[in-house]
């Protein structure tokens, strides 16, 4: 099976820039696997902060993982700058997968590139469909 290439900067329509810090870097020198996942995670928060969605407290939108995912290109270590490119693949009922990739300081093609599903839940932590402010934040990053 031939390994998919990976994506460039052009794939992606929203950007978030996250430093490494030294405690991201392994045994062998580069960002461990977890901190992967922490960082796609970062990136989505702040970008749906910035887009209003209230992610903590009493009033927040209640997104839960689902599934999640990572292809690793090439490695990125501390003390590299990131740029997290984000973008919405697809948007059901109550559901929506992100992918993210990460670009090592000035590189053009991702060093690594993760998805992960949401599903909106009410109070009773059921899923729900999303709201029509929800849907336009999401879809305003489809690809």
């Amino acid at each position: 099976m031939p390994r998919t290439p990976p994506g460039t900067r052009a794939n992606y329509c929203a950007f978030r820039t996250l430093p490494t810090r030294w405690q991201d870097n392994d045994e062998y020198g580069h960002l461990n696997n977890a901190t992967y996942y922490a960082l796609f995670d970062t990136a989505v928060s702040l970008w749906q902060m910035e887009k209003g969605t209230e992610i903590r407290g009493p009033n927040a939108t209640k997104f839960l993982v689902v599934e999640s995912g990572c292809r690793y290109h090439a490695e990125l270590s501390f003390p590299d700058m990131l740029t997290a490119g984000i973008r919405v693949a697809h948007i059901g009922t109550s559901s929506f997968r992100y992918e993210i990739a990460l670009f090592g300081n000035d590189e053009d093609t991702a060093g690594a590139e993760g998805f992960f599903t949401q599903v909106y839940v009410d109070s009773d932590g059921r899923p729900a469909p999303l709201s029509n402010t929800v849907l336009a934040i999401l879809t305003s990053i489809k690809t």
